[in-house]
């Protein structure tokens, strides 16, 4: 799917700690350098070892001023951790696209009865009041079936990518996956990337 040239494009990513959410954004930010791209941005780590809420926001092309998205213009969600969209929803433009991972990531006060887990239905009811396009991916299941559990976050990138919505190179995001993901790792981040791009990409032309 080709990448246009954009004016300016609001991404958010969020995720809880160990999750890859970090990873995501050097590798975005850097692909969108590579490949001339204006970009400014912002993240926030939550407590990795507590499942703490880990969120980056990336914003490119020309007319991104600032490193934060004005509240209401975020063009695309991309939540590895299901729940953690719900934080966000507030930012998101009408016309967003939100990329949802199905696989839960509970914290510990769940189990210990501190707090409660919101439905996947109820999520997905709560995005759907301020946009219609939601695509739900189980990236988990993908990394597995690729060969790496831990891969769950390339194939989000993937999903990203075969939104055809980034003006970046899908080239240029995967040589920076090889340089980056340890080389026994390589194969099975590149195959949930095009796991991951493929799902979408069927997705949105169904």
């Amino acid at each position: 799917m080709p990448t246009t040239a954009v004016e300016e494009l609001n991404i958010i990513l969020a995720g809880v700690g160990g999750q890859g959410v970090i990873l995501m954004s050097d590798l975005l930010g850097n692909s969108a350098l590579a490949d001339g791209l204006n970009i400014q941005g912002s993240e926030v780590l939550g407590m990795a070892q507590r499942g703490g809420s880990v969120f980056s926001n990336i914003r490119l092309g020309d007319g991104a001023v600032g490193p934060l998205t004005p509240q209401g213009k975020c063009d695309i969600l991309v939540a590895v951790e299901p729940s953690e969209a719900l934080r966000y929803v507030k930012e998101l433009a009408p016309s967003a696209l939100v990329i949802l991972n199905t696989t839960e990531v509970r914290p510990y006060t769940v189990a210990t009865g501190e707090s409660a887990y919101p439905a996947f239905d109820v999520i997905l009811a709560t995005v759907r009041k301020v946009t219609k396009q939601i695509i739900p991916l189980d990236a988990t299941q993908i990394a597995k079936e690729a060969g790496n559990a831990l891969a769950a976050n390339t194939a989000m990138l993937g999903a990203l990518f075969g939104s055809g919505r980034l003006p970046i190179k899908v080239e240029t995001m995967k040589e920076l996956i090889k340089s980056r993901v340890p080389p026994k790792a390589v194969e099975a981040n590149l195959k949930a990337f095009d796991m991951g791009y493929a799902a979408v990409a069927e997705s949105l032309n169904a």
